[in-house]
């Protein structure tokens, strides 16, 4: 790791401002969230998330945003449906009973970065479905990455934690997309693959602060990216889950920022 991409540990104020933008971020994700049904689209979810940042006065890192001379994405919200992996372009697609769909949403404020994301069924889901099981096996998935999120830990226990979590259950991790430092910029280092080795990379330490995202597929973990530039799938068509959390390394253990009371 070169100078330039060390790892920011975050200072006692700027994990304060980091907890008040983390919160905000999932008291918007919830209220979307509460919006999914069918007959919905997808744009309409993006006209809701594009009103309440303009509310509370914030501002959307995702609108905009061009990395390495690719169109600018323009909507404030991914949203995600069946074999959409992430980056799904919000538009007229209208939801239909037995979809999942992933939220996933940034905010800016102050300078400061909030990411999460959450994959949920539309209307009624049948229990221990393939699309149940899947999303079930991915939010785990996060869940032990997190728990990995201690200092003294290395880089790649979070991401083979992850993987031997989906892996159980014959599924495919996606390897093209990663989870990321955040704070000050959306996307800080290091890179977090949800794959990999256990005991690999740096040390990680009180008060960094990091992005986890597994997407995993019910089939391979192949992607591709369509024509838009942004939406990625499934190389096989199946079915994608993604969950993400923004998370604190603290002395007592992984803090997850963006999580409040009725939010997965």
């Amino acid at each position: 790791m070169s100078l330039g991409e060390r790892i920011a540990i975050k200072s006692r104020r700027e994990i304060d401002q980091m907890r008040e933008i983390g919160h905000i971020t999932a008291e918007i994700l919830l209220e979307l969230r509460e919006r999914v049904q069918p007959g919905v689209t997808t744009g309409q979810l993006d006209e809701l998330a594009t009103k309440a940042l303009e509310e509370r006065g914030l501002n959307s890192p995702f609108l905009g945003y061009a990395p390495g001379g690719v169109a600018p994405y323009p909507a404030v919200l991914c949203a995600s449906v069946n074999e959409e992996i992430v980056h799904g372009i919000p538009g007229s697609r209208e939801l239909q009973e037995g979809d999942i769909i992933s939220l996933d949403f940034g905010v800016e404020h102050r300078g400061w970065h909030g990411d999460s994301a959450v994959t949920i069924a539309v209307g009624e889901i049948v229990p221990s479905s393939e699309a149940d099981k899947l999303m079930t096996v991915t939010q785990d998935a996060l869940d032990k990455g997190i728990e990995q999120m201690v200092p003294g830990s290395r880089l790649s226990d979070i991401g083979h934690a992850v993987e031997s979590r989906a892996e159980k259950e014959g599924y495919g991790v996606v390897r093209q997309f990663v989870g990321h430092g955040i704070g000050r910029e959306m996307h800080e280092p290091p890179q977090i693959p949800n794959y990999g080795r256990p005991g690999r990379g740096p040390r990680l330490r009180t008060g960094m602060v990091f992005a986890i995202e597994p997407m995993v597929n019910i089939g391979s973990e192949k992607a591709k990216v369509l024509k838009d530039e942004w939406t990625a799938v499934t190389a096989d068509g199946s079915l994608s889950a993604h969950f993400e959390h923004t998370v604190l390394i603290t002395d007592n253990g992984p803090e997850v920022l963006t999580r409040i009371a009725g939010s997965h």
